[in-house]
């Protein structure tokens, strides 16, 4: 099921960047552009990503780059 149809985004993608360490839209926004059109589908990028403790969160809290992997692949 697509999340971003302005980028194509499909739900699997957005959880794949999940389990690389996206933490937050933002994030996922960085990945695969998801939500920096329109901006409707952020609210399900929030819903996907839930509440779930995130293994990347304090170096993204300390401004530091976590998805360097994903940038690389796109």
């Amino acid at each position: 099921m697509y999340v971003c149809s302005c980028f194509g985004v499909t739900e699997q993608q957005v959880k794949k960047h999940a389990e690389d360490g996206a933490c937050t839209p933002r994030q996922i926004a960085s990945a695969c552009k998801a939500g920096t059109d329109c901006g409707s589908c952020v609210r399900r990028i929030q819903a996907i990503l839930g509440r779930a403790a995130c293994p990347r969160r304090e170096l993204a809290d300390q401004g530091k780059p976590v998805l360097t992997d994903l940038a690389d692949a796109a």
